[in-house]
């Protein structure tokens, strides 16, 4: 299949949104030392974003930012 769209391209959006389904398998592989307190997608912009706000041990609230990059066509 020939890409002619990249910004977003289909492929950037499908694996954002799936990273963000998964939100529940990534909080189990991060352990009990972060807690994911909330989730903002941003899939219709180029190089779509999965932000996580997550807290520490501490309390300290974090921002984890998963963004996807698809790469052109190389043929």
């Amino acid at each position: 299949m020939k890409t002619e769209n990249y910004n977003p391209s289909v492929f950037e959006v499908k694996l954002a949104k799936a990273i963000l389904a998964c939100t529940d398998q990534i909080q189990k592989q991060m352990g009990e030392e972060l807690k994911i307190i909330d989730s903002v997608e941003h899939f219709q912009i180029d190089n779509p974003m999965v932000t996580l706000h997550v807290t520490d041990k501490d309390g300290d609230v974090h921002e984890l930012v998963i963004k996807v990059i698809q790469r052109p066509d190389k043929h």
